[in-house]
């Protein structure tokens, strides 16, 4: 999954813009609160909450960010948000899928309707472009951790499914039931991962070229920009060439 792995790491350079990393922040903040308020609290009894802390942290969330979003849980923040998953076409038919947490079911569903418009999509049906991905838990590890042939066998080791190694790190896949599991058998053997979260995983991709990853690009862009939006993920290909002119 070429695309995959290159959308993952246009994330991450756009997220060291400072606008990004706030906004990112206060997504991965109200993840934790969410978790708290429908598990336990105790990261170490809530397999939930422990990812989201996780993830928080391998994106630099400072401790005391991480604290105060759980103990929003307890004061009864996070009580009225619902988590809504919206699907559809971004240029040339790439499937979009956009997970959303909101207190406010009709300005989401408003302003993410009005968003793919705008920016030459289409918001379509629930499934309608669902059956084009598979939900997996998917950690990554950077090129130091080891060789792709350590990284493999502790990854079968651990329980995973699939394994892709290139130069930019290591992603290794596993179902979404198993990820808690997987995530902490890899921590004893490799150390702390960069990253270990629920993704979904395109089945079938569709190439773009450089003007429609343009378009691609405004579109996530101006679906991320919104708060109530946690994550979009789609399920574009693209040569190395296209993705080096953007």
């Amino acid at each position: 999954m070429a695309g995959h792995s290159k959308w993952a790491n246009i994330q991450h350079r756009k997220g060291r813009q400072d606008a990004a990393r706030s906004k990112l922040f206060s997504k991965l903040s109200k993840e934790i609160t969410v978790a708290a308020k429908m598990g336990d609290p105790d990261p170490d009894k809530n397999p939930r909450l422990r990812l989201a802390v996780k993830e928080a942290k391998s994106q630099s969330v400072p401790k005391d960010v991480i604290d105060r979003a759980i103990k929003k849980s307890q004061a009864g923040d996070g009580d009225d948000y619902e988590e809504i998953r919206y699907e559809g076409y971004g240029p040339n038919g790439v499937a979009v899928i956009v997970e959303t947490m909101t207190d406010n079911r009709n300005r989401t569903a408003s302003t993410v309707r009005s968003t793919f418009s705008k920016n030459g999509g289409n918001l379509g049906e629930t499934g309608s472009v669902g059956f084009m991905f598979e939900r997996k838990g998917e950690v990554v590890y950077t090129v130091s951790v080891g060789d792709a042939d350590a990284i493999f066998e502790a990854a079968i080791e651990a329980g995973a499914e699939d394994v892709e190694s290139s130069d930019e790190g290591h992603i290794i896949w596993c179902a979404d039931t198993d990820l808690n599991e997987v995530s902490n058998a890899l921590e004893a053997a490799l150390g702390e991962t960069e990253s270990t979260k629920l993704i979904w995983k395109p089945t079938t991709t569709t190439e773009l070229g450089l003007e429609d990853m343009q378009k691609l690009m405004k579109l996530v862009d101006a679906l991320e920009d919104d708060d109530d939006v946690q994550r979009v993920t789609t399920n574009f290909e693209a040569t190395d060439e296209v993705m080096a002119q953007l």
